[in-house]
């Protein structure tokens, strides 16, 4: 009795000690976990666990999102999850995106990861249509996002229609033009080829670094007032905060850099921004909603604080994240230098084979031709020895008959009548018998003329029956030599020198390697500079080429408005340095009065 009452009160007390959990979905750009999560977590435990599960280390560029009411939120890292105004329901669904952008993506993005969770994100908001992109710039856009799903180009397998089911294009560009799918596949494609040899993790690069320099990267948009009541547009991203009209999210009228702002704080839905010098007065606008003044707050302080830390010198974690990137990048760039090698001599290798099979071929049908006019040249000769029998036999029977004709002649002449008439007649006889025998004489000399022909077409025939066995018995040699040489052409992975490469090859990076990859990366650099030049010049080609096709009534305002912005010469950084030219004071006083 005893022990079932201390039973029951250790398993009630280890009932006591289990926490209470709950269900939590996290969403990322291309998978869906779900963990079971303590009531009394934070937010910063729940997102630690998520960044430990994904191996991101660069977690200040991420945050957890969610929607109130048609509004988007971020969970707070020092707040309860179940503090926040989330569903009740469970599974509790937050969003892993990417809640602070780079300045360059390239210098700042070190973990392949990372790099790979921005490229899904902007790119489905260009897709979108939530960041602006002209059409030009998004066939090359989807030409590295193919590179980046497909590796290089290969007609044998990418063959016409492979782009069917993707999507590539903003439904915009797609509308704006008279083409068919299957000429913007083509267009694609074509810068595609151009791609190859880059890696997933580059094509990816290369994507944001394009995407980057477009104007509606990385802003954040808020509906605002100013003090005089004029709507207007706020927009946030790493560079400062920037006033627009609502009618133009490429433009902004003014921007005011991170590095003028002292201070920025809100009282009820007004805003208060603070510059810098404290001889400016301080600027004011009103938000639509308390909890979109949370936001804009919370974008601010992240975006400055990044800003600043940009430029100061690397933290030692980003410090060996950089070096470990380094390494890794040059370890990369080794193994895919090695493989480039290890295919170029398998491709060589392939050639040779196909090469000698072909001349194996070749001299195959040089052996059956050959064959077959060996047995043509004995069907001659059989033939031609017959013909000169059946002559010799028709020469020997004329003979016969000429003689047998001879002794008719003696014979008529020894029994020669003795009256006129029969002399006449027997001279008669006489005179057709020797031009009968003159006649079979000449027919036995031409038959015995054409049995000598017979015999030396004969000779000849046989002469190059004996020439075509020689020939035949030449290209067999040949072939057997051709064969052995064939059957010890390996390809390049059998071979010892491979060997020798795997097993000699290290990936200690010695001052020699560093030295031999900053050459690289500087020889990379002068290329780049070349390529950005064509590319430049294909996006121009391709904008020509497809102009015509263009249906102008379709153009939308943020398309007119680019277009106007290119024929000025206007980029996303030049205006907003144009706008910086001016003091903080004016632009203060050109924004109170808008």
């Amino acid at each position: 009795m005893a022990g079932a009452i201390a039973s029951r009160m250790s398993f009630s007390s280890l009932k006591r000690k289990q926490p209470k959990t709950f269900t939590v979905r996290i969403a990322t750009m291309d998978a869906e976990m779900e963990f079971s999560c303590e009531v009394k977590w934070k937010g910063k435990d729940l997102f630690d666990l998520v960044c430990r599960t994904l191996g991101l280390r660069e977690t200040w560029f991420f945050g957890l999102q969610y929607t109130i009411k048609d509004t988007v939120a971020w969970l707070k890292m020092d707040k309860k999850v179940l503090d926040h105004d989330v569903p009740t329901e469970e599974p509790v669904t937050f969003h892993f995106l990417a809640k602070f952008y780079p300045e360059n993506a390239e210098e700042e993005l070190v973990q392949e990861i990372t790099q790979h969770l921005f490229f899904l994100q902007v790119k489905k908001q260009i897709l979108d249509e939530k960041i602006y992109c002209p059409p030009e710039a998004s066939v090359l856009l989807a030409s590295y996002a193919v590179q980046a799903k497909y590796g290089d180009y290969d007609p044998n397998v990418h063959k016409r229609g492979f782009l069917a089911q993707e999507e590539l294009l903003p439904k915009r560009v797609i509308n704006l033009y008279q083409m068919t799918p299957e000429m913007w596949e083509e267009r694609i494609t074509a810068w595609y080829a151009e791609h190859r040899g880059r890696a997933r993790d580059e094509a990816e690069m290369e994507y944001l670094k394009i995407a980057q320099d477009l104007e509606m990267y990385g802003v954040n948009y808020f509906a605002i007032r100013n003090k005089k009541g004029t709507e207007l547009l706020l927009g946030v991203d790493a560079l400062g905060l920037h006033i627009y009209d609502p009618d133009n999210r490429l433009t902004p009228k003014i921007s005011f850099p991170w590095n003028e702002i002292r201070n920025i704080s809100y009282s009820d839905k007004e805003f208060t921004i603070k510059p810098l010098d404290k001889k400016i007065d301080v600027f004011k606008f009103n938000s639509s909603k308390l909890r979109v003044n949370k936001l804009i707050l919370q974008l601010c302080i992240g975006n400055h604080d990044l800003f600043m830390r940009r430029r100061k010198a690397d933290s030692l974690e980003v410090q060996q994240m950089k070096a470990q990137a380094r390494e890794e990048k040059a370890r990369k760039q080794m193994e895919r230098q090695r493989l480039a090698r290890e295919k170029q001599m398998r491709e060589e290798a392939e050639r040779t084979r196909d090469e000698l099979e072909r001349r194996l071929m070749q001299l195959k049908e040089e052996a059956t031709m050959a064959n077959e006019a060996l047995m043509r040249s004995e069907e001659t000769a059989d033939l031609l020895a017959e013909k000169a029998q059946i002559t010799e036999e028709e020469a020997k029977l004329l003979a016969q008959k000429a003689a047998e004709a001879e002794q008719e002649m003696q014979r008529i002449k020894a029994t020669a009548i003795r009256t006129e008439e029969e002399k006449r007649l027997m001279e008669q006889k006489v005179l057709e018998a020797e031009m009968l025998a003159l006649k079979m004489a000449e027919e036995s000399e031409r038959r015995a003329k054409e049995a000598d022909q017979l015999k030396q077409d004969l000779q000849e025939a046989r002469e190059s029956e004996r020439r075509a066995k020689q020939k035949l018995l030449e290209i067999t040699s040949k072939s057997s030599y051709t064969s052995i040489n064939s059957s010890t052409t390996a390809l390049p992975t059998d071979l010892p020198s491979f060997n020798l490469i795997s097993e000699s090859l290290s990936f200690d990076f010695k001052d020699t390697d560093m030295k031999r990859l900053s050459m690289e990366i500087e020889k990379e650099k002068v290329e780049y500079m070349e390529k950005s030049k064509h590319l430049q010049e294909q996006l121009n080609e391709l904008k020509t080429e497809i102009e015509a096709l263009k249906l102008k009534e379709r153009e939308t305002a943020l398309d007119i408005l680019h277009n106007e912005n290119a024929s000025r010469g206007n980029s996303k950084h030049n205006t907003i340095k144009k706008l910086t030219l001016q003091s903080t004071k004016s632009r203060v006083a050109f924004f109170e009065e808008l």
